[in-house]
C-alpha cells in the first residue's frame, strides 16, 4: 500500500474514486498533517496557512510526489524539495480559464468606466455620458508571460481587435526577446503581467519601467503582487505618470486598511479573486490528481511537473 496524506479539503471530491493501492491519510488540522506527513510517499498538504503547508513539507522526510491546487508555490522550500528528489506537480492551468476572463473584465471596466456607473446607481443617479469612452480595439499590450493563462488572455483580447505582443525567450512569431521589451514599454497602451513570482521577475516594474510607459498606459498585474515594487507604483498613479493599474494581486495580501493604493481612483484592486471566480477549480484538480495516480502507479511522466529550480 502507497501512503498518502492528503488535505480534507479535497476528500469528497476524490475519496469514492481511490485505487485501491493508496491507503490515504486524511487532516484537516496542522497539527494532524504534521502527524501524517512522516510516513507519506504521496502528499496534497494544501492549507489555507503557508507556514503550516512548509511545515509538513518540511516533516514530509520520505515524500516522493507532492501535488497542489496551487499554481506559484514559491513560498514552499523548494530547495529541500529537490534535495530530497520529490516530484511536484501544481495547479498551472487549473485556474488559467476564469482568470484570462478577469483580465478581460478588468480592462473593458476600466476602459468603460464601470466603476463609476456602478456607483451612479447604487446613487440612484441617471449619468447622462458614460464616465469611461476607452476601446480596446485597436489599442496594443504587451503581454510578459506566456503560460497557459498568457494564451488564453491572448486569444480573447485579439478577438477585441487589439494588437497583443508577448515576451519569449525566442522572439519568434513578432514577440519580443526579455532583453528587448523594457526598450519599448513606451509603445504599448497596456502592459500585463502574467509572470510566476521567481527571482527574475520580483521587482521587474519599478520606477524607470513605469517612467517609460504612456500617459495613458494601464499596468494590469494577475501575476503576483512583489513583480512589481509598489512604492514606485504608487507614486506613478499619484502624479499621473501612468492612466491606471489594475491589481489582483498585491504585496502584502491582504492589504493593509491604510495603504494609499485603497484611497486612489486611478487603482483598481481586486483581492486575487481571479482565480477563485468559478466552480470547477477543485473539481478540475481532482480530476488531475487521480489521473496522475495512475501514471505514478505506471511509472509514468506526471503532469504538469514544476521545475524546482527555476520556481514554476
Amino acid at each position: 500500500m502507497t501512503k498518502a496524506a492528503l488535505s480534507a479539503l479535497i476528500r469528497p471530491l476524490i475519496e469514492p474514486l481511490l485505487p485501491d493501492w493508496v491507503e490515504p491519510h486524511w487532516f484537516a488540522t496542522h497539527e494532524e498533517a504534521l502527524e501524517v506527513a512522516p510516513q507519506a510517499e504521496i502528499g496534497w498538504f494544501d492549507m489555507y496557512d503557508q507556514e503550516s503547508m512548509k511545515a509538513a513539507i518540511t516533516a514530509a522526510e520520505n515524500l516522493n510526489w507532492l501535488n497542489s491546487i496551487y499554481a506559484g508555490l514559491d513560498f514552499l522550500p523548494l530547495d529541500l524539495l529537490h534535495e530530497r528528489g520529490v516530484t511536484v506537480t501544481n495547479g498551472v492551468g487549473i485556474n488559467a480559464l476564469t482568470i484570462a476572463e478577469y483580465t478581460v473584465m478588468l480592462m473593458l471596466a476600466h476602459a468603460k468606466g464601470y466603476r463609476d456607473v456602478v456607483r451612479a446607481m447604487d446613487r440612484k443617479e441617471w449619468l447622462l455620458d458614460s464616465p469611461g469612452k476607452r476601446e480596446l480595439a485597436g489599442e496594443r499590450v504587451l503581454l510578459l508571460g506566456l503560460g497557459a493563462i498568457g494564451k488564453l488572455i491572448k486569444t480573447r483580447l485579439e478577438a477585441f481587435e487589439m494588437e497583443v505582443v508577448p515576451v519569449r525567450r525566442s522572439g519568434a512569431d513578432g514577440s519580443l526577446r526579455p532583453d528587448e521589451w523594457r526598450g519599448k514599454l513606451g509603445e504599448f497602451d497596456w502592459v500585463i503581467l502574467a509572470v510566476p513570482s521567481t527571482a527574475e521577475t520580483v521587482g521587474m516594474i519599478g520606477t524607470d519601467e513605469l517612467a517609460a510607459m504612456k500617459p495613458n498606459a494601464v499596468l494590469v498585474n494577475i501575476a503576483r503582487g512583489d513583480v512589481v515594487v509598489q512604492d514606485a507604483l504608487v507614486e506613478a498613479l499619484q502624479s499621473k505618470q501612468i492612466e491606471a493599474a489594475l491589481l489582483d494581486v498585491t504585496d502584502p495580501e491582504p492589504l493593509p486598511e491604510d495603504h494609499p493604493l485603497w484611497d486612489l481612483q486611478n487603482a483598481q484592486i481586486t483581492m486575487h479573486l481571479s482565480g477563485r471566480a468559478q466552480e470547477k477549480m477543485f473539481q478540475r484538480s481532482a480530476d488531475r490528481f487521480l489521473a496522475n495516480l495512475e501514471r505514478y502507479r505506471a511509472g509514468e511522466a506526471l503532469e504538469p511537473v514544476m521545475d524546482l529550480k527555476l520556481g514554476y
